[in-house]
């Protein structure tokens, strides 16, 4: 059977939909070996089966599903990051379109504010949120009081929780009561928690970057669709951290 014959999509058009390159883009990329189907570098005519094949550019694997959709949420405090409640609250699902139906990706305590990817993407959702990626979340937090040097060296360095040392926060004070945190861990209300443990507790907090992602004009309880170019820099970001865990130490 000649590729023109095969079933499926040709890949250079599946490659320039899903907002890699221009259709010459990506048979630049495709002639050069940079992209695999099913682990195999692909040949120039390949055709995929997006609903099966898994695709990869440069060793990033990319969604080429069709239906799969990336929001970005503002999540506004009193709204849980679930699908569903049993105490009634309003959630995060209810806040985007019922279909598809997507899932939050991660969660952010029904307090706090700010930015939250939903999609129906598994494998990018999983690897956004494996412990070991680490993907970096930033959060500005106001707290009680004013934080020493001591307090902030030791946000800096690792606080000791319950669950064990955090990993080395980046943090910014800005007087007499601003923390900017940059931390790459997921645990429960962890910002709340290390703020809590220098003496400091979060008065209010606000998440306003996920990875690469942020956008300071997205208005409280609004969502957007993330761009192609988006979700690219997503996936890019996790096989960063994909790489990061693997590196010997």
């Amino acid at each position: 059977m000649t590729s023109a014959e095969y079933p499926g999509e040709r890949l250079q058009k599946v490659l320039a939909r899903r907002g890699v390159g221009s259709r010459r883009v990506c048979d630049a990329l495709v002639s050069a070996g940079r992209v695999t189907v099913n682990g195999e570098v692909a040949i120039a005519g390949r055709r995929i089966d997006p609903d099966h094949d898994e695709v990869a550019v440069d060793g990033v694997p990319l969604a080429v599903r069709p239906g799969v959709v990336h929001y970005l949420l503002n999540k506004p405090a009193g709204v849980v990051s679930t699908a569903s409640d049993p105490q009634g609250r309003p959630t995060v699902v209810d806040l985007v379109p019922r279909e598809p139906r997507v899932f939050p990706v991660g969660r952010l305590d029904a307090d706090t504010e700010g930015l939250l990817l939903l999609t129906n993407d598994g494998d990018l959702a999983f690897r956004l949120t494996h412990p070991s990626i680490g993907v970096e979340k930033a959060y500005l937090a106001k707290v009680q009081g004013t934080p020493s040097p001591a307090a902030l060296r030791r946000l800096r360095e690792g606080v000791e929780l319950d669950d064990g040392p955090t990993s080395p926060a980046r943090v910014v004070f800005t007087p007499p009561d601003l923390l900017r945190l940059v931390i790459h861990e997921g645990r429960n209300r962890q910002v709340r928690r290390m703020c809590e443990a220098v003496g400091h507790p979060v008065v209010r907090l606000a998440r306003f970057r996920i990875g690469p992602l942020a956008d300071p004009s997205l208005a409280p309880g609004t969502w957007r669709p993330l761009t192609p170019a988006e979700v690219r820099f997503l996936e890019q970001a996790a096989a960063a951290g994909e790489q990061r865990s693997a590196a010997p130490r």
